[in-house]
């Protein structure tokens, strides 16, 4: 059973995959804590905000309501619901759970999975599900960046406002082999110093930029 906070489909504004057509499956929890996070509303599970599956993904604006469901449920939504083929599961922290049996599901049936997470659980997933880790240093939840998440990275995405941030991914990028690994990093909030800082490193250490395309965008 999986707790869903919502499911829409819209282009991933983010990182190695912007620009194409995804379904997202947001799911509900976090512990991380994350001071600019834009939906706060998946921290939490409480009793009072469960509901059920038709509601939940039928709801028009954000909020913290969830519903438990079944991967076969959500496959079969998913298929019929949509046409993107490449389901992105963010959260909250979606790594809090075991995404083996969601994952290896959804890929028999043609979809390619992609996993955003903190990097502060370890990652249950597929072997071929595409891991966009994107460490959160120094959050109020106090949830060390893993070893073996950063390694199971296929991709890794800096959140970026001042010098520290920088600092902070270099010393993580110390600890394992980048080879072969997508390093990227992006600007909080759109921020205009942040971007330009971003720019800079990306220029000085051959890092990729991720800008959150789908807000300039004014996309979901």
């Amino acid at each position: 059973m999986y707790k869903i906070n919502e499911i829409f489909e819209s282009l991933q504004g983010e990182g190695a995959f912007t620009g194409v057509p995804s379904v997202f499956l947001r799911l509900q929890g976090c512990l991380v804590g994350c001071a600019w996070c834009d939906t706060k509303q998946t921290w939490e599970t409480r009793s009072e905000d469960e509901s059920t599956f038709e509601d939940t993904i039928g709801k028009k604006t954000d909020s913290p309501l969830w519903a438990k469901t079944t991967t076969d449920i959500l496959l079969n939504h998913i298929q019929h619901a949509f046409k993107a083929k490449h389901l992105v599961i963010t959260g909250g922290e979606p790594c809090m759970v075991d995404l083996r049996p969601l994952t290896e599901a959804f890929e028999l049936k043609g979809y390619r999975c992609q996993i955003e997470t903190s990097g502060t659980y370890p990652i249950e997933a597929s072997q071929n599900a595409w891991v966009t880790v994107s460490p959160k240093v120094g959050m109020r939840g106090k949830r060390p960046i893993l070893k073996e998440a950063l390694e199971r990275a296929n991709e890794i995405k800096h959140p970026v406002g001042t010098d520290s941030d920088i600092e902070n991914l270099k010393d993580l990028l110390k600890q394992i082999d980048i080879k072969d690994k997508i390093i990227s990093v992006q600007p909080i909030s759109q921020k205009e110093k942040a971007t330009s800082l971003c720019i800079e490193m990306c220029l000085k250490y051959n890092w990729r930029l991720s800008l959150q395309t789908h807000k300039y965008l004014r996309i979901a």
